[in-house]
C-alpha cells in the first residue's frame, strides 16, 4: 500500500529516464552549451545570474540555455511540470554542463553521460537550518520510502560553497564525497562588491521610494517552513503596529518573504507609511545592500550580510518546533550573531539603543567566507573552464581571483 502512494513519482522517473535515454543515443553532447536550470523564479536571478554573467565575460562563444520555472501545487501545476522536465531531459543529455541551484528532480533519477558536469551552486549560503539526507524522516525532509526511488542531491559533479568548515554538512546533506565540494565562495554576493551597480540601486531605489530618503531600513526576511512550494498566508510574528508607534519617525520597516511564500503575509490596519512589502523589483541582495539593521528567524541571508558587517537580530518564536521539525547544524542559540528576542518590546529596545555588536558579525563573517573579494563567480567559471575540463588534482589548486 505504501508503495501506491509513489506511484505518481516512479511513473514520472521511469518516462524521464526513458527521454533522457533517447536524446542520450540520437544526441550529441555540446561542448559549448550551459544549462541553467531553476525552478525557484521564472527569471534568472542570484547565483545562476551572476555565474551566467561572468561566463559569457570569460567565453563569449557560450551557447546558454535557461529552463526557469517555479512549481506549482496541484494536479495542473504537477502535470505541466512534468512536460516542462521532460524538456529538460534534452538539456540535461546534450549540456556540457548543466547549473542548478535548488533540488531539481530530473538530475536525480537519470544517469548523467560521460562529457556532462552538473553544477549545484545552492540557493543558500553557509550551513544553518539542515537539508536533504540531513533531514531524512524529519516532517520537513524526504522519508527513506521515498529515497528508495528517487537518489536526492545525486549525481552532482561539483558543489559550491562559501568555506571549508561547512564541507562537511553538505557532504553529509548531498550524500556524496567532501572532494567534489569546493569552498569558492558565493557568487550572488559579488554584488555587493560592485560600487557602481549599489550607486544605482540607491538612486533607482530612492527614486521609487523619496520618503525614505531620510529614514534607517530595517528589513524583516523571514524564512520558508514546511515542505510545501505553496504555503498559507504568513502571520507576521512581531506587533507591527508597536513597531510603527516606537519607531515610524526615524525607521522603515521593509518585508521581503522567501519565493514559496506565494500568498503573502498579513499586514494590520495603521501600517502604512512604515511597513513596505518587498515583493517585487528588488532582489534579496539588492535589499540587503540598501538595509541598516536585518530581522529574520532562520534565513541563511545571515551569511550574505554579515558580509556588509551591519547589525542583524534574531525573532524566533517557534524555535523549538523548528528545530524539532528541521533542526540546524549549529546550536543555534550560540551561532546566531545577533541578539535573539521572542517579544516586540525587546527588540525594539534594541534597535533604538544602537548597542550594535558588530565584533560578533565581522567574526562570523571570517569564519563563514574563505573568500571576501567579490570574485565568486570569476573563481567558479575559471574553475569549471579551465580545471576541472583538465582534469587536475583540483583539491591541490588555489584560486587567485587577482590573476
Amino acid at each position: 500500500m505504501q508503495e501506491l502512494r509513489f506511484l505518481p513519482t516512479i511513473m514520472a522517473s521511469l518516462c524521464i529516464r526513458m527521454v533522457f535515454t533517447f536524446f542520450k543515443v540520437f544526441y550529441p553532447v555540446q561542448k559549448d552549451r550551459v544549462t541553467f536550470a531553476s525552478y525557484r523564479s521564472n527569471v534568472l536571478k542570484d547565483n545562476l545570474k551572476a555565474v551566467y554573467e561572468e561566463w559569457k565575460n570569460q567565453k563569449e562563444d557560450v551557447q546558454a540555455v535557461f529552463l526557469l520555472k517555479p512549481y506549482r501545487s496541484g494536479w495542473l501545476g504537477k502535470w505541466d511540470y512534468l512536460f516542462h522536465m521532460l524538456r529538460a531531459c534534452y538539456y540535461l543529455a546534450t549540456s556540457r554542463y548543466f547549473v542548478i541551484d535548488d533540488f531539481y528532480f530530473p538530475v536525480y533519477v537519470v544517469t548523467p553521460r560521460k562529457g556532462t558536469d552538473i553544477v549545484q551552486l545552492w540557493h543558500a549560503a553557509g550551513a544553518f537550518k539542515k537539508f536533504g539526507y540531513s533531514t531524512v524522516n524529519k516532517s520537513f525532509g524526504p522519508s527513506e520510502a521515498y529515497l528508495k526511488h528517487v537518489k536526492v542531491h545525486s549525481n552532482y559533479s561539483f558543489v559550491m560553497v562559501s568555506c571549508q568548515e561547512i564541507v562537511p554538512f553538505y557532504a553529509e546533506a548531498f550524500n556524496m564525497s567532501p572532494n567534489r565540494i569546493f569552498p569558492l565562495g558565493v557568487p550572488r554576493t559579488d554584488y555587493f562588491y560592485n560600487q557602481q551597480a549599489l550607486s544605482k540601486l540607491k538612486q533607482s531605489f530612492y527614486k521609487a521610494y523619496p520618503n525614505l530618503i531620510a529614514k534607517r531600513l530595517i528589513l524583516f526576511a523571514p524564512t520558508f517552513r514546511g515542505g510545501s512550494h505553496d504555503q498559507g498566508v504568513f502571520d507576521c510574528p512581531m506587533d507591527l503596529n508597536q513597531m510603527k508607534d516606537q519607531l515610524g519617525d526615524r525607521y522603515a520597516l521593509l518585508i521581503h518573504l522567501h519565493p514559496y511564500m506565494r500568498k503573502g503575509m498579513r499586514l494590520p490596519d495603521n501600517t502604512e507609511g512604515f511597513v513596505y512589502m518587498m515583493d517585487g523589483g528588488y532582489n534579496i541582495e539588492e535589499l540587503l545592500s540598501l538595509t541598516d539593521i536585518l530581522i529574520t528567524d532562520y534565513s541563511s541571508i545571515i551569511f550574505d550580510y554579515s558580509l556588509r558587517e551591519k547589525p542583524m537580530a534574531f525573532f524566533a518564536q517557534d524555535l523549538d518546533d523548528y528545530e524539532e521539525e528541521r533542526g540546524f547544524y549549529f546550536d543555534y542559540r550560540s551561532f546566531i550573531p545577533g541578539p535573539l528576542f521572542q517579544n516586540t518590546d525587546k527588540l525594539v529596545e534594541w534597535i533604538q539603543s544602537d548597542a550594535f555588536n558588530i565584533e560578533q558579525v565581522k567574526a562570523f563573517k571570517e569564519r563563514f567566507f574563505d573568500y571576501t573579494d567579490g570574485h565568486a563567480s570569476r573563481r567558479i567559471v575559471r574553475f569549471l573552464l579551465e580545471e576541472a575540463a583538465s582534469q587536475r588534482d583540483l583539491r591541490r589548486l588555489r584560486y587567485d581571483s587577482t590573476s
